[in-house]
């Protein structure tokens, strides 16, 4: 019916091109037009003005020799001053943008290392962006954006990546956990050393008031019983500590400890003993 009364709609984002005689006469804005047919107007398509979008999947070869695929995602659209440039100009632009992604990173890959690809895709973004500016603008198209959104290594390659990683990282969880035992070796010898010396001073302090007893003990005893010596009241003492000794053996059932030789007339010999390694250390000194 709309032919019949020679009007036309065209669609909003869409321009229409307008041909008269099968030369191009103008462009259509959206909306409602008269193209009377039988002059020999007629239209000869609709370009779009959306914003459309190109995933370009490019094979290439890096510098070490590893093949990749990278994936370029071109964001492009028609400028509506031009839109007759885009109609007549191209009859294909998602293979010609394909042609200039395929030539802008087989240029530049093969310049990169595979780590350095990964490192530097937004600089290889940048280089199609530019190419496809320069190319495409004669044709009334803009280049919005381009973005390289993926770069897959081979599989073995990236199994070893993998591997590699791993490695690098369980070598590292090694070495931490190696340094944390040595803190808690050393951490754990200086406690021991400390409570060596902790309980060395505590032995050497219990000896000390020992003596201390003893040597008050002695001159008390000395004073209270006129004509006892220092060495009887020693013998005595020691006796005392003998049968305390012995009482604490007997009263305890689980008790392993042994005098050898046991008697109590053992006890004088070992006070004989004490006596002369006192005196032999004296005459040492």
């Amino acid at each position: 019916m709309g032919n019949l009364f020679c009007c036309v709609q065209v669609s909003q984002s869409t321009v229409a091109v307008k041909e008269t005689f099968g030369k191009y006469n103008e462009i259509l804005e959206p909306g409602c037009h008269c193209v009377p047919w039988f002059l020999g107007k007629k239209l000869a398509g609709h370009v779009t003005l959306r914003l459309q979008q190109l995933d370009v999947r490019c094979e290439t070869k890096t510098k070490d020799n590893v093949f990749v695929n990278v994936v370029a995602s071109v964001q492009y659209r028609v400028l509506a001053d031009k839109a007759g440039d885009a109609f007549y100009k191209l009859s294909n632009p998602k293979t010609q943008i394909q042609a200039y992604v395929f030539d802008v990173i087989r240029a530049s890959v093969p310049k990169l290392e595979l780590d350095n690809v990964f490192e530097q895709k937004n600089e290889i973004a940048r280089a199609v962006e530019n190419e496809l500016e320069k190319a495409m603008s004669a044709y009334g198209y803009e280049i919005v954006q381009t973005l390289i959104v993926d770069i897959e290594p081979d599989v073995h390659v990236k199994r070893s990546m993998n591997e590699i990683n791993a490695a690098a990282r369980m070598r590292l969880a090694t070495n931490e956990k190696a340094e944390a035992e040595k803190i808690i070796q050393i951490k754990r010898a200086e406690g021991e050393a400390e409570s060596k010396y902790l309980s060395g001073v505590g032995i050497a302090r219990q000896r000390q008031a020992i003596v201390d007893g003893l040597r008050d003990s002695v001159l008390g005893f000395s004073v209270n019983v006129p004509g006892t010596s220092a060495k009887d009241v020693l013998d005595m003492v020691l006796i005392t500590q003998y049968f305390d000794t012995m009482k604490e053996i007997g009263a305890s059932s689980k008790s392993s400890a042994v005098f050898i030789p046991h008697g109590p007339g053992t006890v004088r010999d070992i006070a004989t003993q004490i006596r002369d390694g006192l005196l032999q250390a004296s005459s040492s000194h």
